[in-house]
């Protein structure tokens, strides 16, 4: 059946399943994808399975023959399934839908070799976060060494004609798998042993080189659609059309267009839409609806085909005046018979539902999508990290604005999740000092903020230490009078602390410290230095006593702490001094607060 025919059969009124397929970068999306694809057009006639914008959808006959004696088609009233192929685009899960993540299930493609990866990790907490349900496929099984391949065949086959020693490696592999799914809190199984796919997540063994898991792939997904999610699919097959922006593209001869994944209803050309933006919902009128050319076609001069209507559930690109602020996430309605107030306001309810609560100070953060937008806010305020402007899109200058105008030094940056800088802002961050960060993995973005921040903090801390005093107590050593005074001249040995030049030097007479000099020098074998540590031995002069007076040989004295510095160095930098340096800080204080309870506090 074509997309412009009219429904047939109860069927039509049952949408097709949008299923999205996330996985760690190398782990065989793509191919998982693209075999899913070739499989269909070897099975099917040509045109039987169609292209859609962003999406394949292939028909339930089509999986049916892929899938041979595991579907009986008379089973399934779904009509097939729509496979989202954004390739790469792991945050597609976050894409929304009405109150929900766009895709209705998702395949979670794991190496069995490499296990569970960063973006494996993320994609699994985005599920459980939009309480997508999912099966994993456990992609390269045919590169375990000793693999014997069978083109396409049902996987459990597959598996009883290889040898005990590679089915146990296999079996190695993919409990390894589901004792990290178990480790993130999901109960699984290898799918032909899960009874309740409700609540237990089934594993299917898959080659996207050979086919080998693909016909159980295809034959899990449709079971679990039309047992599970049979009401959720039921449309009203010619309400007006509701879909979620997957991109904004400019194309030759049409300007700015949509992407829109089509989820429920029809849209048709000339139809009125109102479309989310970064601010006022767009209202526009759908000039060309235009879906890729069959591959037999794909010479002719134009890339795309127009079609006069759409039903869902169905990729589309919408051709219409005014979509260059759309926005990816953002949600499309058709007008119909409404009011187009009572749309707008729908349409900014439901983006209200994804705004990020902004804070008056806070790092600026960049994403793809709104789904993606509302992910990083959920990891940053796991972290504790504040947000003071989160949008959809590329880094501009304004963004550099915001973030340098921070009270905070620490929030001079900007998090950019999988969109570009554009250059003049790149520019900009440099003269202003703002850090981007750039990643399509969310937590690594969080990972590198915060060893920024520990750097800065560690800088700062630094550059407060060597301008403040540092704790230090010495003794004069016995016989070591190299000159009595004018300035006294003396050996003496550090017993704790950092002892400095240019610095007062106290006595410790009683309770009250009493001020004998200033260091005007410090020699260690025979070079004059900046400062001793703790178990040096050397010659300093100072300026003020007389040896024989004020100092006798083995006299314990002190370096003079000024009160705000042993404030600060107890309140703030204590971790950053050494242990012996901290115990000749606290003997410092204690004998200060001896006299005064609260000095230094």
């Amino acid at each position: 059946m074509s997309d412009t025919e009219p429904p047939e059969s109860a069927a039509s009124s049952l949408r097709t399943p949008i299923v999205a397929v996330l996985g760690h970068v190398d782990h065989g999306k793509t191919s998982l994808l693209d075999k899913v694809r070739g499989s269909a057009v070897i099975e099917g006639e040509a045109g039987a399975i169609t292209q859609h914008i962003g999406a394949t959808a292939v028909p339930l006959d089509v999986i049916s023959g892929i899938a041979g004696d595991l579907v009986d088609p008379d089973d399934f009233d779904l009509p097939g399934l729509l496979f989202i192929d954004t390739p790469g685009h792991h945050s597609f899960t976050t894409l929304r839908s009405r109150g929900g993540a766009l895709a209705d299930i998702a395949i979670l493609v794991v190496d069995v070799n490499d296990g569970f990866q960063p973006q494996t990790e993320e994609a699994i907490e985005i599920l459980a976060q939009s309480q997508t349900p999912f099966i994993v496929a456990a992609n390269k099984v045919d590169t375990v060494p000793g693999w014997n391949s069978e083109e396409n065949a049902p996987i459990q086959q597959s598996l009883e004609r290889q040898s005990d020693r590679v089915r146990g490696d296999v079996d190695e592999k993919l409990y390894e798998i589901i004792g990290q799914l178990s480790d993130k809190g999901f109960s699984a199984d290898m799918y032909w042993r899960v009874q309740d796919f409700q609540n237990n997540v089934g594993v299917v063994p898959v080659s996207a080189m050979t086919g080998e898991g693909v016909p159980d792939l295809l034959t899990v997904m449709m079971g679990l659609s039309q047992r599970y999610m049979k009401d959720e699919m039921a449309i009203d097959v010619s309400g007006p059309g509701v879909g979620t922006v997957l991109e904004v593209k400019e194309e030759k001869g049409f300007g700015s267009t949509i992407d829109v994944v089509l989820y429920d209803g029809v849209v048709e050309e000339d139809d009125t839409i109102v479309v989310g933006s970064s601010g006022d919902p767009i209202v526009t009128d759908v000039r060309a609806l235009l879906k890729p050319r069959p591959l037999a076609e794909i010479r002719t001069e134009s890339r795309f085909e127009k079609v006069d209507q759409l039903k869902a559930a169905s990729g589309i690109k919408i051709a219409a005046p005014d979509l260059d602020r759309a926005m990816s996430g953002a949600p499309v309605r058709v007008v119909r018979d409404r009011q187009i107030d009572e749309v707008v306001e729908e349409v900014q309810a439901e983006l209200a539902d994804i705004a990020v609560d902004a804070q008056e100070q806070g790092l600026v953060v960049k994403a793809d999508t709104l789904g993606s937008l509302e992910a990083m806010a959920n990891a940053l305020g796991e972290a504790e990290i504040p947000i003071v402007r989160a949008e959809v899109g590329d880094v501009a200058p304004r963004d550099i604005s915001v973030a340098s105008t921070a009270e905070d030094p620490m929030h001079e940056a900007i998090l950019a999740f999988n969109v570009d800088v554009l250059s003049d802002a790149r520019r900009q961050a440099e003269s202003d000092d703002v850090r981007i960060f750039q990643s399509d993995v969310i937590y690594r973005l969080i990972e590198e903020y915060e060893e920024f921040v520990e750097e800065r903090e560690q800088a700062q801390q630094e550059a407060v230490l060597e301008n403040i005093t540092r704790p230090s107590r010495f003794q004069i050593l016995p016989d070591h009078t190299f000159r009595q005074n004018d300035p006294a001249v003396v050996g003496v040995e550090i017993l704790a602390g950092t002892l400095q030049n240019n610095t007062n030097v106290v006595a410790f007479d009683g309770k009250e410290p009493e001020r004998i000099g200033q260091l005007k020098g410090i020699q260690k074998e025979g070079d004059d230095v900046d400062e001793a540590r703790k178990g040096d031995r050397v010659s300093i002069a100072i300026d003020g006593p007389t040896v024989g007076r004020q100092i006798e040989e083995g006299d314990e004295l002190w370096t003079e702490l000024h009160e705000k510095h042993a404030k600060i160095l107890e309140q703030e930098l204590v971790d950053d001094i050494p242990p012996d340096e901290r115990d000749a800080l606290q003997m410092y204080l204690d004998k200060h607060r001896r006299r005064d309870p609260f000095w230094g506090k």
